[in-house]
């Protein structure tokens, strides 16, 4: 289990939508072709793709900013494009993210794009284009003012750097600087072998390979090489060095030591973009608060991620929530929830295609019959969500004398059990208002009813759900617990 769980969920669920980060780097298009190879060419020995598909991602920078909106941060993107088709394109991505470009910059180079012709999932070539010359010192000046400018307005900075003309020295001195005075934090992707650039920045974020070419230790001998990281962090002045170490994890560099993070185990189908979703996922967390050994066990979650998908595909928050919510990984306190927060997460289960079942209830005195509904209820679909009565509502359902268990200890008992995954308390009579509100895929409801008869059913039938009945088990209720209770011990061996 993650350390901060409570608050990393806190962040997903609305936290990161209070948080702006401002992304500075090289923006770029990825395009990638899709066809099927099933011969060669007469012309020449190549192989031809009869083309059945075409998308556009954003890459670089882009993809960094697509990444923090996947998280619910607002993303500020600064850096160069052109003005051509490649722009057009990419402008329409960021818009349709909800990613302000305001301080992106129409230079007179073209927009940065990698376009990607791939047969039978296997890349086959790589078309790029791009110019090797400088941007004009005007459009530099330009980009400067505006990323500066934003800095004092947003939570963190991410300097993302391909090597591709956008982060000069100056604009690399001028934004640390102004982060260092508005006391947040800048975190930098490096692809120069001299870190010098990025002095007085938070963290620099190397992957093996940059850390090597940085300090001239192979990247096989990894104790030596991460020794030669931490000489940096006084060089440099930085805080700690964050090195990402495919197959093996995420490192943290401290002056004082190291926290390593192993990966997640899961299967890889394409690296592309990883090292942009580890940098996002970082820069949201530390902006959110989080120890820096938290978010490093969120960026390796996140990256282990996106690894399984094709292409460059940014991390999206409901895939961390379903990977941190499964019931067996969270305490009984963490999956009782307003109806806010159960609101948020059932849109972000649907969203990760998840079944959402619910049931209601007063669980007054647990007994075999709840838990053989409950776990009936859990083969229904994949995340279960019980609507509990709160005391009052109990009161007035089952008498003065009810309930025996009061509602926050009711909470925590239900939502220890293992077939739960959230529990959220209604003061009123019915759920009624609670399933209008979450739009479950199916309700389901124990003891004698018919489908006609419960609470919810054609609001949940009009919503495209099912409503599910289970019997009851003969013999066992709260009711008759408490009679048995009450009965004294004479009664009890006559009888």
């Amino acid at each position: 289990m993650l350390p901060e769980l409570h608050s990393i969920l806190n962040l997903l669920e609305g936290g990161f939508s209070q948080l702006k980060v401002l992304v500075v780097g090289d923006i770029m298009l990825d395009r990638y072709i899709h066809g099927e190879v099933d011969r060669i060419s007469p012309e020449a020995p190549v192989p031809v793709i009869r083309h059945a598909q075409r998308y556009e991602r954003a890459g670089g920078a882009a993809n960094v900013a697509m990444n923090l909106a996947g998280l619910g941060c607002q993303t500020f993107l600064a850096g160069f494009w052109g003005t051509d088709t490649e722009q057009s394109e990419l402008a329409a991505i960021m818009q349709r993210a909800g990613i302000d470009t305001a301080a992106v910059v129409s230079g007179s180079l073209p927009t940065i794009s990698k376009t990607r012709i791939v047969g039978r999932m296997q890349q086959l070539l790589r078309l790029d284009i791009e110019s090797h010359d400088a941007h004009p010192a005007i459009e530099a000046q330009r980009l400067l003012e505006r990323a500066t400018e934003l800095v004092s307005k947003v939570h963190a900075v991410i300097l993302s750097d391909y090597a591709k003309g956008a982060l000069s020295d100056a604009l690399c001195e001028a934004v640390i600087y102004a982060a260092r005075v508005a006391s947040i934090p800048v975190l930098a992707d490096p692809k120069t072998p001299d870190f010098s650039k990025y002095s007085g920045a938070t963290t620099v974020c190397p992957n093996l390979g940059e850390l090597s070419a940085a300090t001239g230790i192979p990247a096989s001998q990894t104790e030596a090489l991460l020794a030669a990281g931490q000489a940096l962090l006084s060089e440099h002045d930085f805080k700690f060095l964050t090195v990402t170490m495919s197959e093996k994890g995420i490192s943290v560099l401290r002056p004082d030591g190291t926290y390593h993070s192993p990966a997640r185990a899961r299967e890889v189908f394409d690296v592309s973009g990883a090292g942009d979703t580890v940098i996002a996922t970082l820069a949201a967390s530390l902006a959110g608060g989080l120890q820096i050994e938290t978010a490093v066990e969120l960026a390796n979650l996140a990256a282990g991620i996106v690894v399984g998908k094709a292409g460059t595909v940014p991390i999206a928050r409901h895939e961390l929530i379903v990977a941190l919510t499964p019931s067996t990984g969270l305490t009984a306190g963490e999956k009782i929830l307003d109806l806010e927060r159960i609101q948020k997460r059932v849109t972000e289960w649907r969203a990760a295609g998840e079944t959402i079942v619910f049931t209601n209830g007063c669980f007054d005195l647990l007994h075999v019959g709840h838990i053989t509904l409950l776990e009936v209820c859990r083969r229904f679909g994949s995340k279960l969500v019980l609507g509990l009565n709160a005391d009052a509502s109990v009161c007035r359902l089952k008498g003065p004398t009810r309930p025996i268990v009061a509602e926050r200890e009711r909470a925590r008992v239900m939502a220890a059990l293992a077939a739960v995954d959230a529990v959220v308390l209604f003061d009123e009579d019915t759920p009624l208002d609670l399933i209008r509100a979450l739009k479950p895929n199916v309700l389901v409801k124990g003891g004698d009813y018919t489908i006609e008869t419960v609470v919810g059913h054609e609001e949940v039938i009009a919503f495209g759900g099912r409503v599910e009945i289970v019997p009851t088990v003969e013999g066992f209720s709260t009711t008759n617990i408490v009679k048995k209770l009450i009965t004294n011990p004479a009664e009890r061996e006559e009888k």
